[in-house]
């Protein structure tokens, strides 16, 4: 579908909405990923996305968790993409090979994109976007106790692949 041009107050609207999402967007998305460039390209496409169906995402409750939801999915289809890409290589080639440097990141992101999708959002979400237990459940379509539930999950891995002493944290029991 190409995208169509938008009334003047439909225009001024997405103009605000894309510059009060893009930053929030692009950071959630490389936490996600671990890549700049990649994730600002998620971001664009996700705002792209809004753009196309504006009519309809500007009527829901919540127009910024439907665009969030949507760079979510975006990053995960590119993170699965790359590691069947890394897979597929690793088996091509016959010695190890090293990482490039722009893919190098701090541990505790590199360890927050080896957790299983759920728990990888929740965190981002939670930690990059600031957000609510409240808010995070309503984003991903999932109860708070899920939310609770799979934060937890996540500290819990996070704390152990880091060699972390697990704080207590009430927000999650």
């Amino acid at each position: 579908m190409v995208p169509t041009p938008l009334g003047d107050e439909d225009g001024e609207a997405f103009e605000s909405f894309y510059r009060s999402e893009i930053h929030v967007l692009t950071t959630l998305a490389v936490s996600l990923t671990g890549d700049v460039e990649r994730a600002a390209e998620i971001a664009q496409e996700a705002l792209l996305r809004a753009y196309r169906e504006w009519p309809r995402v500007v009527g829901l409750d919540r127009p910024g968790a439907w665009v969030r939801r949507v760079t979510m999915n975006l990053a995960i289809d590119a993170s699965r993409r790359q590691r069947t890409a890394r897979r597929v290589h690793g088996r091509l080639m016959t010695v190890e090979t090293t990482l490039p440097a722009h893919e190098v990141d701090d541990s505790f992101w590199v360890e927050v994109r080896r957790l299983p999708d759920r728990q990888r959002m929740v965190v981002a979400l939670r930690y990059v976007d600031d957000m609510s237990l409240e808010d995070i459940g309503r984003t991903m379509g999932i109860s708070v106790g899920t939310v609770k539930s799979a934060l937890f999950a996540a500290r819990r891995t996070l704390s152990e692949r880091l060699q972390l002493e697990e704080g207590h944290d009430a927000d999650v029991r």
